[in-house]
């Protein structure tokens, strides 16, 4: 047995389980949200939409996905993480299935805009669950674990969603995955509590969890005064320049394989599973490494940098993506590209619970998230534009690629030698 695992069975292990519920939320919050990318070259046959068009669809999703996020961040604080993923998953699966029942480009932009809304609450959720359950060396670990779940969903959609739309039509594929949100709705409910409430857990468990000593903050916690804190806005333009890079390989690459490679419905889930496979390695990775640092004495801040920094680094190689004839060598880039977001992701999520109390976490994680979106939203209706005028991925793809180093530059600039956020 690892000292790990021993640790672990001294400790107890009953945290890991709410780690696995977050899991596979975040799972199914990919899967909703990736079949669209996957079925675009389908659907822009049978509906006749524009790359242009295409663009603009996504931009709803990013736009209402942007408000839901600041919205979420403060229910999820006002009436706690178990009503405010409940509210979420119930009407992101409502949203998912009624893409089934559209078949115009309007009617897409209206059903992807109720799902961007309704999706938005999985992350402020998720993050604040991880602040309420693991301790501060932990939470890397534990939100790359999680965070994977983006990278199984965006597995699963490709392995399933052609199936399901040879077999019985695109509609089935929007209703069957989107109706597997009512199941683990069921779960949650009858499983999340905050620790201190959880009778199965041991006080062995609930002290390492609380050893932190972090301070409680019992008032609301408005959003303007957040906005104060330049530890609040580096962590904003963080996610303001990377996240647009996620969105584009989960609603784009479905379009650059057919434009690039002819890839038909039959052949492109191969490619795409192995991409977002290397990206759930990678967000995993990206978790622990934090972690290992931090237990060989180094500073939580300075862990954090330097995992982010090379991963930052890893992602640059992306930018010759575009002019590649070999279909699999792009492939493998690509998912190095899409590894080291991910391993970037689950330590600059983890830097709000670092630098904020717990109080706080989900509204600012909600910030951060309406700054993702709003890049997201404007690099979702730029692409269509590039893409249909200069008819190439390159210029969007060396946005990609140095988009990390950027952030990280900023952030770095925004938050030295600055202190946790006393509230």
């Amino acid at each position: 047995m690892s000292e790990f695992a021993k640790q672990q069975a001294r400790i107890g292990s009953y945290r890991w389980r709410i780690c696995a519920l977050l899991f596979f939320a975040t799972t199914i919050n990919y899967l909703d949200r990736s079949i669209l990318g996957i079925l675009a070259p389908t659907l822009q046959h049978e509906i006749g939409w524009t790359e242009v068009e295409y663009g603009y669809i996504n931009t709803a999703f990013t736009a209402f996905y942007a408000i839901g996020l600041v919205w979420f961040g403060w229910f999820v604080d006002r009436f706690g993480t178990r009503i405010g993923y409940a509210v979420s998953i119930t009407t992101w699966s409502i949203s998912a299935m009624a893409h089934a029942l559209v078949s115009t480009v309007m009617g897409f932009g209206v059903v992807r805009a109720m799902l961007g809304v309704s999706e938005s609450g999985n992350f402020p959720a998720a993050i604040k669950a991880t602040a309420e359950w693991f301790p501060k060396k932990e939470r890397a670990l534990a939100t790359g674990l999680f965070n994977s779940g983006a990278n199984i969903g965006a597995i699963a959609a490709p392995a399933v969603v052609p199936w399901l739309t040879i077999n019985y039509g695109w509609p089935a594929a929007f209703v069957v995955t989107g109706a597997t949100g009512f199941v683990w709705l069921v779960v949650w409910m009858m499983v999340y509590k905050k620790p201190e409430d959880e009778k199965k857990l041991s006080k062995v468990e609930l002290n390492h969890i609380m050893s932190d000593n972090e301070q409680v903050v019992t008032e609301k916690v408005p959003w303007m005064k957040l906005l104060k804190y330049r530890q609040t806005w580096a962590f904003v333009l963080g996610k303001f320049l990377t996240d647009p890079v996620w969105w584009f390989y989960v609603t784009w690459l479905g379009m650059y394989l057919k434009k690039n490679f002819d890839v038909n419905l039959k052949e492109i889930g191969l490619p795409l599973v192995l991409i977002f496979t290397m990206a759930s390695v990678g967000s995993i990775g990206g978790g622990w490494l934090s972690g290992f640092l931090i237990d060989r004495g180094m500073s939580v801040n300075k862990a954090r940098r330097t995992t982010m920094l090379i991963f930052a680094a890893l992602v640059v190689p992306v930018v010759v993506a575009a002019n590649l004839s070999n279909m699999w060598l792009a492939v493998f880039i690509i998912g190095i590209a899409a590894a080291s977001h991910q391993g970037w992701s689950a330590n600059i999520f983890t830097t709000v619970s670092d630098m904020f109390p717990k109080k706080a976490v989900g509204s600012v994680v909600g910030l951060g998230g309406l700054g993702g979106s709003v890049g997201g939203m404007l690099f979702m209706a730029a692409s269509g534009h590039i893409v249909s005028i200069t008819g190439s991925y390159m210029s969007l793809f060396i946005i990609c690629g140095c988009a990390y180093l950027l952030a990280l530059g900023l952030m770095t600039l925004l938050t030295w030698k600055v202190k946790p956020v006393d509230l």
